[in-house]
């Protein structure tokens, strides 16, 4: 057999492979979120669905409705798909849900690429956004429940690496073809939406489904079959299958069938529904939503010197501070990272930038410090907040109720951006409020709620497998104290008598535990 103190991760090559080929979901949200931003900034793109517009920087604008609506009924469809994610694991499996979104996606594509019609058009960017709900949700359900505890944090760490990455694809696309003349500026970025989703379709099929879900559904042998692919040569998953159904029979005892009203019935499940929505929410609530949707117009605008370029840089910058966050993503706990440098900053950086620009707009000067500062905020958002919000939102929820809880967390971040890509042209657009970079005075403090909640309420799960996780909000313990908590392997289901089944566990079991936690401290 091999131990878990020999293996490497070398030897989970092939976990490695399937998650690898998992995370090109995510790289295709991002290419889509990147490509969209740079077309509205692209002469091709708006003498079609905008209007000359001498006065300002970029000679053309859309107008404050149509610009919402092409970005945000993206975020819109995917909080629609997110949300009824829940629904469709209970008949779909992650693979055939990831199946639907490409194909989803290319009926979407076909329709923008068709079109030169603004309905037509507003109906493609919904479509695409119901495949990107499920390539987000049902792609991170796979790796958090197919990879091992020790691992878990790089490859979440990878799934936003391959959205920021895709989303510098994007940028890249685009400024490729911005200074084409003609409609072929946005249909060469549009083509190659088609990429990702052809590939997926092939490739799922050499990867085994999640052997979590296998076994939720009562698939115990095919489960097993999966973790074996999975799990490294010689390695006991027979025990990993048991400890896998043990906790799930444990949550099936509070009743035969599970619905999404479950998430609410007991004080336990609440709790984890309320703190996987928050902290997907985390992303929303530091304002990134608005620069990475609208980076291009909004440099644009701002009048710095070549927005697709800088749109470029930003994305690079991303990247950069996620490769840095990999290195320390299974070191150190969500919570420090967070609270320490990634909200906190992004708040200070979104005020800064308010600031420089409220004093001095629209020069040359305040451009290059706007284009530095946005820099280091992309890199303070994609290390230390973006990653982090996902894992932890996507570790938090029970067994039996997965599917429903991070598609809720998930639906609610989605419908935050959205919240965000529909109001930001109000404040941004010169033929609405025209406040540009001043929209950061809404943000800061935003980042500072957001970081007094994470200190009093999002808990330590760094390290521990989903089944420790269950025990520990079994133990109903208080959000400081998960951190050093040591687990015992035994688990009492939430609902109505889990009160009287933890009195009635044994005095010795108790003081052994006390022991423990005060050997811990010492």
């Amino acid at each position: 057999m091999t131990s878990s103190s020999e293996e490497t991760w070398k030897s989970h090559w092939k976990c490695f492979v399937a998650c690898g080929l998992i995370v090109l979901s995510p790289f295709q949200y991002g290419v889509d979120f990147g490509l969209i931003g740079g077309l509205q900034a692209m002469r091709g793109f708006l003498k079609i669905y905008g209007h000359p517009a001498p006065q300002t920087p970029l000679g053309w604008n859309l107008d404050t409705e149509r610009q919402q609506l092409i970005s945000s009924l993206m975020t819109l469809g995917a909080f629609i798909s997110s949300g009824t994610a829940g629904v469709a694991a209970t008949w779909l499996s992650r693979r055939q849900c990831l199946w639907i979104a490409c194909v989803v996606c290319c009926i979407s594509n076909v329709i923008m690429m068709a079109t030169k019609h603004i309905g037509a058009l507003y109906a493609g960017r919904f479509l695409i956004g119901l495949a990107n709900g499920y390539f987000m949700t049902f792609s991170q359900l796979y790796i958090q429940e197919s990879s091992p505890a020790k691992y878990r944090g790089w490859f979440l760490t990878a799934f936003q690496f391959f959205t920021s990455f895709g989303t510098l694809i994007g940028t890249i696309i685009d400024w490729a073809t911005a200074k084409r003349p003609d409609e072929s500026a946005y249909l060469i970025p549009l083509g190659m939406i088609y990429i990702v989703p052809v590939i997926l379709t092939i490739c799922l099929t050499f990867i085994p489904e999640s052997p979590r879900w296998l076994i939720l559904r009562g698939d115990y042998d095919a489960g097993v079959k999966s973790l074996r692919w999975l799990r490294p040569e010689g390695a006991n998953v027979e025990d990993e299958a048991r400890e896998i159904k043990a906790a799930i029979d444990r949550e099936k005892e509070l009743g035969s069938g599970v619905t999404a009203a479950d998430m609410f019935k007991n004080p336990i499940d609440r709790r984890r529904t309320g703190l996987a929505v928050s902290a997907v929410l985390l992303q929303a609530a530091s304002g990134s939503m608005f620069i990475i949707a609208y980076k291009a117009y909004f440099l644009g605008m701002a009048n710095v010197s070549d927005p697709f370029a800088m749109s470029n840089i930003l994305s690079t910058m991303g990247i950069l501070a996620i490769i840095f966050n990999s290195l320390i993503v299974v070191r150190f706990g969500r919570r420090r990272v967070i609270i320490s440098a990634g909200l906190i900053l992004c708040g200070i950086f979104q005020l800064i930038i308010a600031v420089v620009y409220d004093k001095h707009p629209g020069t040359k000067s305040t451009g290059k410090v706007l284009v530095a500062l946005t820099c280091v905020y992309m890199m303070s958002y994609n290390g230390m907040i973006s990653t982090y919000a996902w894992l932890a939102g996507g570790e938090i929820p029970s067994q039996r109720l997965r599917s429903y809880t991070f598609g809720l967390a998930a639906a609610v971040g989605f419908l935050g951006a959205w919240i965000t890509t529909f109001t930001a042209p109000y404040f941004i657009n010169p033929q609405s409020l025209n406040w540009g970079p001043r929209y950061g005075y809404i943000w800061f403090p935003s980042c500072i709620v957001a970081t007094i909640w994470v200190f009093l309420f999002l808990p330590e799960t760094k390290g521990r497998t989903l089944e420790e996780i269950d025990e520990m909000f079994e133990a109903r313990l208080p959000a400081r104290k998960f951190r050093g908590y040591v687990c015992v392997g035994h688990v009492q289901p939430a609902g109505p008598g889990s009160e009287k089944a933890a009195s009635t566990a044994s005095h010795d079991e108790k003081i052994g535990t006390e022991v423990q936690h005060a050997e811990l401290k010492a």
